[in-house]
């Protein structure tokens, strides 16, 4: 496994590594309606669906803290233990309900599958959810790999879970991209020495130019020929 943040020779795409959440589907409905859920079990009122989007990402832990947060609440350990553990419990049954593939998805999985690569989904959701989000629209089938949140690995945008996929790809960082939506996407590959290229639209507030990777795309459709570009430049 190579070391994070080392620089990497580039070679031929030999995998292809996509985000979950805001990147191939468009989870946030579920998630929206589930953190409702939570907050209403506490006599809290709802967040809009903009607002639990903004909320996303680093994994359910943070997501439960924001959401309280939001209200002006800090949980201390215990508090935020419990409550991690009973979002997980509400999202768990209503990962399909609202959820639903983003644009393009299938076509940017032909791609990379046409490019040669290997494909693998890397996320902070955890495994078991992820797998079954994936199930539903048929995706699995297609994949070398699924690294969740709870896979045992550092999450984004710590490099470990990317590495373990290279590894699991039999391949190296250089000859491997990231395809995310998030700046825990570019922190992620940055660390882990992967090119990485960001699709517009996803769950964050920051622009896409300003997650300092090399390659932003404004649809899901556009991949193929970012990685034509990449393997040239190899």
């Amino acid at each position: 496994m190579k070391a994070a943040g080392m620089a990497s020779e580039r070679g031929p795409v030999r995998a292809v590594l996509f985000d979950l959440d805001g990147t191939l589907v468009d989870s946030a409905p579920d998630i929206a309606a589930s953190v409702n859920q939570l907050m209403a079990a506490y006599g809290l009122a709802s967040h809009s669906p903009d607002a639990v989007r903004g909320m996303i990402g680093n994994g359910i832990e943070r997501l439960v803290e924001r959401a309280f947060a939001a209200h002006g609440l800090m949980l201390a350990t215990r508090e935020l233990d419990e409550r991690r553990v009973r979002m997980t419990e509400i999202y768990g049954r209503n990962l399909i309900r609202l959820t639903t593939l983003r644009p393009g998805a299938r076509q940017a999985l032909a791609a990379a599958r046409e490019a040669g690569a290997q494909i693998g989904v890397v996320t902070n959701k955890p495994q078991g959810f992820s797998r079954t989000i994936l199930g539903h629209f048929g995706l699995l089938g297609q994949l070398r790999i699924v690294i969740g949140g709870d896979s045992g690995h550092a999450g984004k945008p710590a490099p470990d879970m990317l590495l373990a996929a290279c590894d699991a790809c039999r391949c190296s960082v250089g000859e491997a991209v990231l395809v995310g939506d998030s700046p825990v996407d570019a922190g992620a590959a940055r660390a882990a020495g992967m090119t990485c290229i960001i699709v517009r639209g996803g769950y964050t507030g920051v622009a896409a130019e300003r997650m300092g990777v090399g390659h932003v795309i404004d649809r899901l459709e556009d991949l193929e020929p970012i990685l034509a570009a990449v393997r040239r430049a190899a």
